[in-house]
């Protein structure tokens, strides 16, 4: 029992471990050791007498681990709908943590089952990301890596080799303190960090540069947080004509100008003053806006980028594709709605069909609205449909002054590195940044305050292997992950695990061992 306790709190504390790795505290080596921890806890302890946890404690142990994570991590969804929102989607994930434990503890038993480990934990993480609703990648070990040299990695096979390379650093660390391993663990997790110092030289490809653009991006601010911050939807769409308004006032002239999601919740195509309003900022700076808007068409309500120029007039749009479920759309929504009294806030967006991108002074921009960012495919299907320029327009007003904007300022810092794209961030509210393709932050607001950051960024062509391979290697680690779980539980099945076990095994030679010494002294006698 005392062995099952200390394990739950090491558990626990390898949780707490990875949840400093995100965004603000942003310490990427906390990331490395709570995985090592986590590894720990499912193991056999190396001392003499060390027991091991049983496939039935090895589900707690990676619950424990997740539910604590994931608790840390994720208050913000719950700012403003209550604590049943947020605790809710962090015993959701944590679930998903059962099979770490369970298959876990199986691969523990091996003898290079630190090698072995790191390719289920991407396994289960594709998962908890792909499924149900779409999944929910928030959570990836990979969007802690931002500050350390791993993250170099994305641009070779995107987050999910982030992720591998995170745990398989932390299992190595775990494996120096092995007596017949130590030398092979150190190799390892060494020579995995120095390879992420070297990938980062080959990030940044200046030969790949095929023009320059000066681009601003616009954080009008919103007149009241949380859910019922467009209750005054003309306040917001005129304080970013405003801000806009004062950007030009000032003498800067930038070729794209990036308004966030929802700056304009008055459908323009509906409502003249709207049109108006949006039509007096593009005339006063006088360069094409991307402005976040509602639309409608014969499928139903549209969360639409649309582009406004002084020349043409009304331009190319990106229609929302993958939407946040429980927000802009809801799913069984008659059977949530027993639970919280919010269910009917939720929209009920339709997806759009589109390529990702959009044209804007001649410049093919990729568009990633933010929940978008979380997702590979946004980003990737937009740089292999041309763009040069990416984006990242995001409506954060309603999480107030919680973590959720700089761990999604992280996302958007990795898929630049990804993609090897610059990547302007605009938020109604904040954190509003520039990011350069080697996944710096030149820029960034503070929360709501009304600003405009404009800068000179480069047009990037051609593209990454992650790009081009990135789902292909996803898939290569998941088939591992998911081989090397099963054949561990497979080999597993029916013995009989932890210390009892163990006593039963060596009892029997014990005795036999003590007969064989009496024999042999009766026979000197």
């Amino acid at each position: 029992m005392w062995f099952l306790l200390a394990r739950l709190a090491l558990a626990a504390t390898s949780g707490v471990l990875v949840f400093a790795s995100f965004e603000p505290i942003g310490w990427w080596l906390c990331g490395v050791l709570g995985i090592a921890l986590l590894y720990f806890t499912l193991m056999r302890w190396p001392w003499r007498g060390g027991d091991r946890p049983t496939l039935r404690q090895g589900p707690l142990l990676g619950f424990v681990h997740g539910l604590v994570l994931y608790l840390m991590l994720l208050p913000w969804v719950g700012e403003f709908v209550g604590t049943i929102a947020h605790v809710g989607l962090a015993v959701t994930c944590a679930l998903y943590a059962l099979i770490t434990g369970w298959a876990g503890t199986a691969i523990a038993r091996w003898r290079w089952g630190w090698a072995a480990f790191p390719f289920l934990y991407v396994a289960v993480e594709f998962a908890r990301s792909s499924w149900p609703f779409g999944g929910f990648a928030w959570v990836r070990l990979a969007w802690g890596q931002i500050n350390g040299p791993l993250a170099n990695l994305a641009a070779w096979g995107g987050p999910a080799l982030v992720s591998l390379a995170a745990a398989l650093v932390a299992t190595g660390l775990v494996a120096a303190f092995l007596r017949d391993q130590r030398a092979v663990g150190s190799v390892t997790a060494l020579g995995l960090v120095a390879v992420g110092l070297v990938a980062g030289l080959g990030v940044n490809r200046p030969d790949a540069t095929v023009g320059e653009v000066e681009v601003a991006a616009i954080q009008g601010n919103v007149p009241r947080m949380g859910l019922d911050f467009n209750a005054q939807r003309r306040a917001v769409l005129g304080n970013h004509v405003r801000v806009t308004e004062e950007l030009a006032a000032s003498g800067a002239r930038p070729d794209l100008v990036i308004w966030p999601e929802n700056s304009s919740d008055v459908n323009p195509f509906a409502d003249a003053e709207a049109a108006r309003l949006i039509n007096r900022a593009v005339d006063a700076i006088d360069a094409p806006i991307l402005v976040g808007t509602i639309t409608r068409d014969q499928v139903g309500d549209r969360n639409t980028m649309q582009v406004f120029d002084p020349e043409t007039g009304v331009g190319e749009y990106h229609n929302k594709i993958y939407l946040q479920p429980f927000g802009e759309w809801m799913p069984f929504r008659e059977v949530f709605r027993i639970f919280s009294p919010y269910v009917d806030a939720a929209g009920d967006f339709k997806p759009g069909d589109g390529d990702g991108t959009v044209t804007m002074g001649g410049v093919t921009l990729g568009v990633a609205t933010c929940y978008e960012v979380i997702f590979d495919d946004a980003y990737r299907d937009a740089v292999r449909n041309g763009a040069t320029l990416l984006t990242t327009p995001t409506n954060n007003a309603t999480f107030g002054f919680t973590d959720m904007t700089y761990q999604q300022l992280s996302m958007s810092r990795m898929r630049a590195i990804e993609t090897d794209r610059a990547v302007v961030v605009a938020a109604t509210s904040g954190v509003s940044a520039i990011v350069h393709p080697d996944g710096s932050v030149s820029q960034k607001t503070r929360i709501f305050e009304p600003n405009a950051l404009v800068e000179t960024l480069p047009l990037r062509e051609g593209v990454t292997l992650a790009v081009r391979y990135g789902d292909w290697i996803q898939i290569a680690i998941v088939m591992m992950g998911l081989v090397l779980g099963i054949a561990a539980l497979f080999l597993n099945r029916g013995r009989s695990t932890g210390p009892r076990a163990a006593t039963k095994k060596t009892a029997p030679a014990a005795a036999r061992k003590t007969a064989h010494k009496s024999t042999r002294r009766t026979r000197t006698k």
